[in-house]
């Protein structure tokens, strides 16, 4: 039997919110959803009138959809954002070139421009390439980096202050336990932040950081938002996969699950004894970085002198010196994969 709205009781009601199980029509469910992150933005003072807002835009549900809302609100609320669209072709054939026409179309649709940042400029390689170099088992390590790192760069060429993303619920649920299960102490200490490098020169803010998955898929369904659905085909087999169903399980079980290991997040504190990296800047590209050189550096100099696999294991994410005065090194990371393989075959 269909019921009418629980929240304005006049209209039918067409779905059932995951986040909260109440059983609302369409426009109740729109400004609920639109309400619910106006209020965040207000809260925690996402943004300031007047600034430069990159909105890192991938074609996906989750960042069409933030970049609708962002429009709406900044129009209804007088925010005085000047926004614009930040889209990274990473050159993955058959993948970001199709999703990138749906961001070009979306820019039409918003009415703010577009800007498109692409690896091979950046880095002199694509994906595509990488993964023929490095194989299907660590290209999505290259592929965060190299991501992150050219989101702020991009954000920088067009003179951005904030960088906002599309990082949902969901999202953020995952990356507590994915920093959980590696021991990476100074990632879970930042990980549940709502605004990341507030002391750096590109802030990053996550306006969906309580909005749940299947609430913005929804929203995109029914507003009937043009976005691009298919996944990376590079991803199959990425860990955060893994842990991602993990908390779907969970939320089947108790959607409340999601909204808590945040919150568990939230609350965790690192004990002052805790070592953790310092952060500075890495000596070729000037990118914030904990060592000597970035990771993205460390990786793309793998990549340049045919050893791609150099900067991902811990054994071997030595700093690579541009003057060739870690080649002793790199050889005896060299022979001990000889050895390991040798003893491999022997076994």
């Amino acid at each position: 039997m269909v019921r009418n709205c629980e929240l304005c009781l006049e209209r039918r009601a067409a779905l059932r919110r995951p986040k909260t199980a109440q059983k609302i029509c369409r426009e109740c469910f729109y400004t609920a959803f639109e309400t619910e992150v106006h209020e965040i933005i207000i809260k925690y003072q996402l943004f300031k009138e007047g600034e430069r807002v990159a909105i890192a835009a991938s074609g996906g549900k989750d960042s069409t959809v933030l970049a609708h809302v962002l429009t709406e609100l900044n129009k209804r609320h007088s925010y005085g954002l000047d926004l614009f669209l930040l889209s990274i072709d990473e050159g993955i054939t058959g993948y970001r070139d199709d999703s990138l026409e749906t961001v070009k179309r979306n820019e039409v649709q918003y009415g703010i421009p577009l800007k498109i940042v692409s690896y091979k400029d950046l880095y002199g390689w694509s994906m595509d390439e990488i993964v023929g170099e490095i194989g299907l088992k660590n290209n999505c390590t290259f592929c965060g980096v190299f991501r992150r790192q050219a989101l702020d760069r991009g954000a920088a060429m067009m003179k951005a202050q904030k960088l906002a993303t599309g990082h949902n619920a969901d999202d953020m649920a995952e990356t507590v336990l994915l920093n959980l299960l590696r021991g990476d102490i100074a990632r879970l200490s930042r990980c549940t932040a709502i605004v990341t490098g507030e002391d750096g020169a590109l802030p990053r803010c996550k306006p969906f950081k309580y909005a749940y998955e299947k609430e913005i898929v929804m929203y995109a369904y029914f507003k009937k938002l043009d976005y691009f659905s298919t996944e990376c085909i590079y991803s199959p087999n990425a860990y955060r996969g893994f842990v991602r169903e993990f908390i779907k399980d969970l939320e089947s079980i108790r959607p409340r699950a999601i909204l808590d290991i945040i919150k568990s997040g939230e609350s965790f504190r690192i004990i002052p004894t805790t070592k953790m990296p310092v952060q500075g800047n890495c000596e070729r590209c000037g990118y914030i970085s904990s060592q000597r050189l970035c990771k993205a550096c460390v990786l793309l100099e793998g990549l340049n002198r045919g050893l791609p696999r150099l900067g991902i294991s811990k054994a071997q994410s030595f700093q690579v010196s541009s003057d060739g005065n870690n080649d002793k090194r790199k050889n005896v990371v060299h022979e001990r994969s000889k050895s390991r393989l040798v003893q491999h075959n022997i076994k």
